[in-house]
């Protein structure tokens, strides 16, 4: 048994290769190690899609999650999800991310646990973005992210398309390409010392190679692997 397994009977994930292995292992990784830090958190999860990872948040322990997410059409699913009383705890809010953390700072909004999942690699104010997580206050910040596979502290531009609800949303009315910039994992550890963060790498490698069905992402040998990170304020 497993967090997400309930997702395979939800009708926006009956196109999706392996949905529930692949979910269930993320969620060891990405939520599971920081479970005592979760439980009764405010959380703030970024680039929430349907909100899966709200719910997982809300299912760890946090006493409430604010979601932001950029396409009205994906938050528009998030009432398949079958638990009541945890999407009680969930608030998503529509809108750039940037705009919706500087009006969350705006109205003197803190949390304890921010989520980065899957956005690093769809935009290119990384730094500005960590900023604005710090002024937040988060005791706890969750990475998870495409990294580029290179020594160097670095930013490779790509572009994609914006009609497809995994990319980037249009950075201005029409935008068919988005540009963005994909971080190697060195230019991560360096974004969060220059900001005051320690970083602590979860060890994908650790998981049976007979067990990564569904996250061959994590696996990859040459151009970019993905990667999760934990980041916490360093004491002086």
């Amino acid at each position: 048994m497993g967090f997400f397994d309930f997702i395979a009977d939800l009708p926006h994930y009956q196109d999706h290769t392996a949905p529930v292995p692949r979910m269930n292992k993320r969620y060891e990784a990405l939520i599971a190690p920081f479970a005592d830090e979760i439980d009764g958190a405010r959380v703030l999860d970024l680039a929430s899609h349907d909100g899966r990872w709200c719910y997982a948040f809300a299912g760890a322990g946090a006493v409430s999650v604010v979601g932001i997410e950029g396409r009205q059409e994906m938050v528009d699913k998030f009432p398949d999800f079958p638990d009541a009383d945890l999407r009680d705890k969930i608030e998503l809010r529509v809108g750039d991310l940037f705009e919706g953390m500087e009006a969350a700072i705006k109205n003197g909004e803190t949390y304890d646990v921010v989520g980065v999942f899957g956005i690093l690699y769809h935009v290119m104010d990384h730094f500005r973005l960590f900023q604005l997580v710090r002024k937040l206050q988060p005791k706890l910040v969750i990475v998870d992210s495409e990294f580029m596979m290179r020594p160097a502290p670095m930013m490779m531009l790509k572009t994609e398309r914006t009609s497809n609800v995994l990319n980037a949303i249009p950075q201005f009315e029409g935008q068919e390409r988005a540009i963005k910039a994909v971080p190697s994992f060195k230019a991560m550890d360096h974004i969060a010392e220059a900001l005051g963060y320690k970083t602590e790498w979860v060890d994908w490698d650790a998981r049976a190679k007979n067990d990564r069905r569904g996250v061959s992402d994590y696996y990859r040998e040459k151009d970019m692997r993905r990667g999760t990170c934990a980041l916490r304020p360093m004491t002086s």
